[in-house]
């Protein structure tokens, strides 16, 4: 059975190469490109992408049509900021090879953050669903963490080795993430879903999940990242309650 690697891209010039490059075990790469001024386009298609462009949808939409528009009914889900390693392109190859395939498959996920892999504070194996039988589910419509849905009489298994996740380079570029997309879209989806703003949530989740990640998950086990990704997982609760209690206060009025 073939298999079609699909990457969704914006503006990913300096992480591309390297999600391609760690695909080429595929048989196809499709890079659905949502309209890029940098060099995306151009370099993914020298190293032999198929690119094809389509105007953002919304992240699980928008990785449904790539799913779609692919060659092959079983597709590998990659991130532009994303690396296959070796040791799980030859699990995924020895899978095919055996012709004894589910339909789903998650794959866990290291994140290598400020240079350091981060193996605690309940970042990892963090398992995603990446390697799936496209006529068999279909991608959430969540503005926020989207994910493949299999079908309820779908067979799915866990894959052993892991898939790199190159996140936040720098600091600055952590607290804008949180800023500008983690929160805001966390509060929305809050609301959508009904939640009520609190002063308690306000006050208190936030130390709550600080103690969780870094002395409960063993966030300090990662060193000064450790510490750091805390701090930052606790700003982010805090952020997202602060922006739902705005989000219902201005409904009101």
């Amino acid at each position: 059975m073939k298999i079609s690697a699909v990457i969704i891209t914006l503006n990913e010039e300096a992480n591309i190469a390297r999600a391609i490059a760690s695909a080429a075990w595929a048989d196809e790469i499709l890079v659905v490109d949502s309209g890029s001024t940098d060099a995306t386009r151009s370099i993914a298609a020298e190293l032999g992408a198929r690119v094809i462009e389509q105007p953002w949808l919304g992240f699980g939409p928008q990785k449904q049509f790539a799913a779609e528009a692919a060659a092959n009914d079983l597709i590998f889900s990659l991130d532009a900021d994303e690396e296959v390693t070796a040791e799980l392109a030859g699990e995924i190859k020895q899978l095919v090879a055996s012709g004894r395939i589910l339909d789903g498959y998650r794959v866990p996920r290291l994140a290598i953050y400020a240079g350091r892999k981060i193996r605690h504070g309940g970042w990892y194996p963090d398992r995603q669903l990446r390697l799936f039988d496209r006529r068999k589910g279909h991608w959430s419509d969540d503005k926020i963490h989207e994910s493949f849905k299999l079908a309820a009489d779908a067979t799915r298994g866990d894959l052993k080795n892991d898939l790199l996740h190159y996140t936040c380079t720098d600091i600055a570029e952590h607290a804008r993430m949180i800023q500008e997309r983690y929160a805001p879209l966390s509060a929305a989806a809050m609301n959508a879903k009904g939640k009520r703003a609190s002063i308690l949530a306000i006050a208190a989740a936030p130390a709550f999940a600080f103690f969780r990640d870094y002395i409960l998950r063993a966030g300090f086990l990662d060193g000064p990242q450790g510490l750091i990704i805390a701090g930052f997982g606790a700003y982010n609760v805090f952020l997202k309650n602060v922006l739902l209690w705005q989000i219902q206060r201005a409904e009101k009025s």
